[in-house]
């Protein structure tokens, strides 16, 4: 993971995203909270951007109609390394029976050259599967014009090979969606962070690690400034990886659907 980029500067970047089509909270959720799917987010900018939690909260809606879908942002910008030992975030994480744990914000060499502990991760997701929750890596796209993938995902799989946590293969994504849609813009100005279509390509990956279902049968998400045609495109091609790569990889036997 890149350094963090002071917020100002990240959002003179990222500029536009639209707003989230779905409740999601930056605090712990209310107490005896009644939704039936509660999903916390534990990330960076990369989370927080173009309301990916809202946009993953929508997709699952979809996947099981009739369920009550709540997601909830941990506070603060933090490496994982970091998280594993913030009160705050460590309260919220105990403080609801979590259905899902996104843990997003591995940190990593941008060189290549140097490695960063991950005895932090593993820490949440033990934690995570403790508490009850399935928990989920959320490996970052590469950045621009840089050829990362592999790396970026081996790592997140060594993570899962210490303490089982799902995988998906958000980066395969993003390289097969540049590839076959070279029109459509993913990145923002910055080279690392994502545009709103970007952000929508990744959280098509999550909801479909959480619940099975595939991408292509998604409806068009409102609200998330993609339009129709692109949402269609980028389902197209989240369907395509995650039957080439599957997001269940490091999952544990964790039943799909529950």
């Amino acid at each position: 993971m890149l350094r963090i980029l002071l917020a100002t500067l990240f959002l003179t970047a990222c500029g536009g995203g639209g707003g989230s089509p779905s409740t999601v909270t930056t605090v712990p959720p209310p107490a005896g909270s009644k939704a039936e799917v509660q999903v916390l987010f534990m990330g960076n900018s990369h989370t927080a951007a173009n309301g990916l939690p809202g946009m993953v909260a929508s997709m699952v809606r979809a996947a099981w109609p009739g369920r009550t879908v709540e997601a909830v942002e941990a506070p603060g910008w933090m490496f994982l390394q970091q998280r594993a030992s913030d009160r705050a975030s460590l309260d919220l994480l105990r403080s609801t029976r979590w259905r899902f744990v996104v843990l997003q914000a591995q940190e990593y060499s941008s060189s290549g050259l140097f490695t960063y502990p991950i005895d932090g991760a593993v820490a949440l997701v033990k934690e995570s599967r403790a508490l009850g929750a399935l928990p989920i890596l959320f490996p970052e796209w590469p950045r621009a014009g840089i050829n990362e993938t592999q790396r970026i995902y081996d790592l997140h799989l060594s993570i899962a090979r210490e303490a089982p946590a799902c995988v998906p293969p958000i980066p395969q994504a993003w390289d097969l969606s540049l590839a076959r849609n070279p029109d459509i813009v993913l990145h923002a100005p910055d080279g690392n962070h994502a545009v709103a279509a970007g952000s929508l390509l990744a959280a098509m990956v999550i909801s479909a690690t959480m619940t099975g279902a595939s991408p292509s049968a998604l409806p068009n998400i409102e609200g998330v400034g993609v339009d129709a045609g692109v949402q269609s495109r980028l389902r197209a091609v989240a369907a395509e990886t995650v039957i080439a790569y599957s997001p269940r990889t490091g999952c544990a036997g964790d039943p799909v659907g529950s």
